[in-house]
């Protein structure tokens, strides 16, 4: 990972950390699925929105994620932060070879916030 993806990273994760204290009252989220028989409908379409980033499908992944996000619940916004999180651990060269890139990953985190109402949390990112 180069300096300024780490850069961006940690920009991400201090967002990510700020909606999470926002939403939950916690510093830190890190979202665990549980075990596929016990996953809820809206766990099984995270778990397969993750498994087609994984394999290389991300723009259908971020297409299928915005075509069911509700703004107005905390659960889907914070589930959509991760996502881009996740993105955003990504190489550059993996974004690259599936037609998606760093910059697409902070256009579509700050979409996102500005959509369901959190765009003051973007100050954190006001170098990016």
């Amino acid at each position: 990972m180069g300096v300024k993806q780490d850069y961006l990273m940690r920009m991400i994760n201090d967002v990510v950390r700020g909606l999470a204290l926002v939403l939950t009252g916690q510093r830190e989220v890190r979202y665990e699925l549980p075990k596929e028989q016990e996953r809820t409908e809206e766990e099984k379409l995270y778990a397969r929105i993750l498994e087609m980033a994984d394999r290389g499908e991300i723009n259908e992944a971020e297409n299928m994620l915005l075509e069911n996000i509700d703004y107005t619940d905390k659960e889907d916004v914070m589930a959509a932060a991760l996502f881009y999180q996740y993105l955003g651990e990504k190489d550059d060269k993996f974004l690259e070879d599936n037609c998606y890139s760093m910059e697409e990953v902070i256009f579509g985190f700050r979409q996102l916030f500005e959509n369901s109402g959190y765009g003051d949390l973007l100050y954190l990112m006001k170098e990016i």
